[in-house]
């Protein structure tokens, strides 16, 4: 793959459906991602909002299988690879370079913490090392409040002077601005893709030279949060970020995941999609009437979906 083909825009970090018995549902997954890709978004499956961790390396491959045998293009996906378990992450990452993904996102190994830079870089180096593959392109994952191991600066510059190659960017779901533009004053002339891990901060990672954003709420509002990518030079560009900002603010009110479930079920028709996996727990009847009221205020849509 060269650089060129390098993926950019808007990733969805696609939520899984579980059936009654909590098995994943790969027929419901591929619509879904298909829909997602019509509406212009890439497909960061198995990233936080997919349930990820709470997914087997196998539910994995099979997702990742499907997908491709449904014709879905691998160019357009970035899976995530990263585990707590050096050789889960070596079978991952080799299988989604298998069949053709954009690149990878990997977590650093969340378990430890308090790691010190020389064995974050070892986690990362040895992943690399095992997979083996030039065609390999890295997106760390920096998500502080949530692996409460972050992704230094000093990380990203060994790894880019190790394997400029393979290591093509990061999301950096910190929720703090100014460690965003940090990496991309730092490193965004050396081709290393910086994503915002949230559209709150879309156009101002797009306004300093970021590469897009890989969104929880990108699963039910891709669209205009892509058009807001492919637009960010317009002069109503504020406006669309500031109607964007209302959106996600409604889904923040409630816990995400299951929030963007809900969504899903409703705009779609499907009320088996609230279903999530223990320790998670559905929104409450009177919270899903709740977040579909006051979406419905703001006269949101998610278009095409129920016609999947």
């Amino acid at each position: 793959m060269t650089d060129h083909h390098r993926i950019k825009g808007v990733l969805s970090p696609v939520v899984t459906p579980f059936a009654a018995d909590l098995a994943t549902d790969p027929e419901r997954f591929v619509r879904q991602c298909r829909w997602l890709l019509s509406q212009n978004v890439g497909l960061a499956v198995f990233g936080t909002n997919s349930e990820a961790n709470s997914l087997s390396v196998e539910e994995k491959i099979e997702l990742l299988d499907r997908l491709v045998a449904a014709g879905l293009d691998p160019a357009r996906m970035m899976p995530g690879t990263g585990c707590c378990a050096l050789p889960d992450s070596v079978r991952l990452t080799a299988h989604a370079m298998k069949v053709g993904c954009g690149g990878v996102l990997m977590l650093p190994p969340f378990y430890y913490k308090g790691l010190s830079d020389d064995g974050l870089f070892r986690s990362f180096a040895e992943v690399i090392e095992r997979v083996g593959e030039s065609r390999l392109r890295v997106y760390v994952y920096h998500i502080p409040p949530v692996a409460q191991v972050p992704i230094t600066l000093g990380v990203v510059e060994r790894l880019l002077a190790k394997y400029p190659a393979q290591i093509a960017g990061m999301k950096d779901s910190g929720g703090d601005w100014n460690n965003t533009k940090a990496f991309i004053d730092a490193f965004g002339t050396s081709g290393f893709d910086v994503f915002a891990g949230s559209e709150t901060f879309l156009l101002q990672n797009m306004r300093n030279g970021g590469a897009g954003c890989i969104s929880a709420t990108a699963n039910v509002n891709p669209g205009p949060i892509a058009h807001l990518f492919d637009t960010w030079k317009h002069a109503d560009a504020d406006a669309q970020q500031a109607r964007l900002d209302v959106i996600r603010g409604i889904f923040q009110k409630f816990p995400m995941i299951p929030a963007l479930k809900a969504a899903i079920a409703h705009h779609g028709r499907d009320v088996s999609w609230a279903t999530v996996r223990p320790p998670l727990v559905a929104l409450t009847s009177a919270q899903s009437s709740a977040l579909v009221g006051e979406l419905d205020r703001q006269k949101f849509t998610m278009p095409g979906l129920a016609a999947r």
